[in-house]
């Protein structure tokens, strides 16, 4: 396996990583390994898909990320903090420092399009002339200024999945965690939320992409990352899905 990591490192860039993984296993019950020994950097400002097929260890990867669930052992690194050593008081202030998009857009129903992006500032606290100048901003970027005060079931998947993404990114994290993100999407929507995704990258955003879609991974040409069986078989700078598997 080429040790892109490595490589950079040996390059000169040393910038503290976003996320590091040092030697990290999570075994569940009935002796099932799900991640083995896992070792990986992500550096700030990169764009990352990790592929894989169902049982790889993609969903452990990205709950371990999201501190759903905590490493049978080794370390995690987010934002230069060690989140395996979080008490369960200090999950949700973590949570706020790191967007997150999920396949099945966890809108609240009961709100609308504006609501449930200002929700996310909300809870940490926002001043409400801040909330009301950062919600119209972000959802003009997602092209969603006339959708304000819908509420999600008058939305289409895409719509929702765009009001999903303002949700994460409207506090402006260094971090986006995006788990099965055109999962429920047709071909259209999937590459206008890769699109978007993309265009957030290129502001500084580190993006993190699990994905099954072989042909989005393929067209955008980022670094791949690619588990099996619960181990890093490859990591490449740039390649598609297939590149990723040999």
């Amino acid at each position: 396996m080429r040790n892109y990591e490595i490589e950079r490192a040996l390059s000169g860039d040393i910038e503290a990583p976003v996320i590091r993984l040092d030697d990290v296993s999570k075994d569940y019950a009935d002796d099932m390994h799900a991640l083995k020994h896992i070792n990986l950097v992500v550096n700030k400002g990169e764009f990352v898909f990790v592929v894989g097929t169902s049982g790889s260890g993609k969903s452990t990867f990205i709950k371990l990320l999201m501190k759903e669930i905590a490493p049978s052992s080794g370390k995690i690194y987010v934002l230069g903090k060690d989140i395996s050593r979080l008490k369960s008081r200090e999950i949700a202030m973590y949570r706020r420092n790191i967007g997150i998009v999920f396949q099945d857009f966890r809108l609240l129903p009961e709100m609308t399009v504006f609501e449930n992006v200002a929700f996310a500032q909300r809870v940490i606290e926002t001043p409400l002339k801040k909330i009301n100048r950062d919600v119209p901003r972000i959802l003009s970027v997602m092209g969603l200024s006339e959708r304000l005060s819908a509420y999600p079931k008058e939305l289409s998947g895409g719509e929702q999945q765009r009001v999903a993404l303002a949700r994460a990114l409207v506090n402006n994290p260094m971090l986006l965690l995006a788990d099965e993100p055109t999962g429920n999407l047709d071909p259209k929507n999937s590459w206008e939320i890769m699109r978007l995704l993309g265009d957030i990258n290129k502001k500084g955003t580190t993006v993190i992409v699990v994905t099954h879609n072989k042909e989005i991974v393929d067209m955008m040409q980022k670094r791949v990352v690619h588990l099996s069986k619960g181990v890093l078989t490859n990591d490449y700078e740039k390649g598609g899905y297939s590149n990723a598997k040999n």
